[in-house]
């Protein structure tokens, strides 16, 4: 019985590297995005957007922020972008969440995807959470929300042409800081 957990167990082991291969991340993350409250009403009316499966944040004083993700145009996969952000401020800790960014039309398309774009201090996000109440927003615009991340209920409409939300996937930060995510866009072809 033991040598048949062993087995089991190395087995186990042996497949986790093969996983993430099997789940398609973008997808799964649509997925939260699509079923999240209002968030789902933005798939259907913006020219495109930008989605970000997994962005690491972590500072102590000074802190950055990086995470790789796809833009689609119309629904079609159009390019690859990275997104860095450098912070300075009162800040201790680590987290990591998914982040969209719905492009409303072909201006604000273009605008994201011009060699390197940055959000300013301006720009609202409109966090998911899970059973809490969150009102984060440099521009104004909150969000509250109850149930889970695929049952969220939020509040957020575009600004400047761009509507950014955020699910926490995981971690602690306190911050009190001032930063910019810059992003860095390379088409397919």
């Amino acid at each position: 019985m033991r040598k048949q957990l062993i087995l089991v167990a190395i087995l186990l082991l042996t497949a986790l590297p093969f996983t993430s291969v099997l789940a398609d991340k973008f997808s799964d993350t649509s997925y939260i995005f699509k079923h999240a409250g209002q968030s789902s009403r933005f798939f259907d009316n913006s020219y495109g957007y930008a989605i970000f499966p997994t962005i690491g944040k972590a500072g102590i004083g000074v802190g950055g922020a990086y995470g790789t993700g796809r833009v689609y145009k119309h629904g079609s996969y159009v390019g690859n972008v990275t997104m860095t952000q450098l912070s300075i401020g009162f800040q201790l800790g680590a987290q990591g969440f998914s982040q969209i960014v719905f492009l409303q039309d072909e201006r604000a398309f273009k605008e994201f995807t011009g060699s390197n774009f940055e959000f300013g201090a301006d720009a609202g996000v409109v966090v998911i959470t899970a059973g809490a109440q969150a009102g984060v927003s440099t521009s104004g615009s909150s969000a509250s929300a109850s149930g889970g991340r695929h049952d969220a209920t939020t509040a957020g409409e575009y600004y400047k042409g761009m509507a950014i939300f955020t699910v926490t996937k995981g971690g602690l930060m306190y911050a009190a800081n001032l930063s910019g995510q810059k992003f860095s866009y390379q088409p397919l072809h």
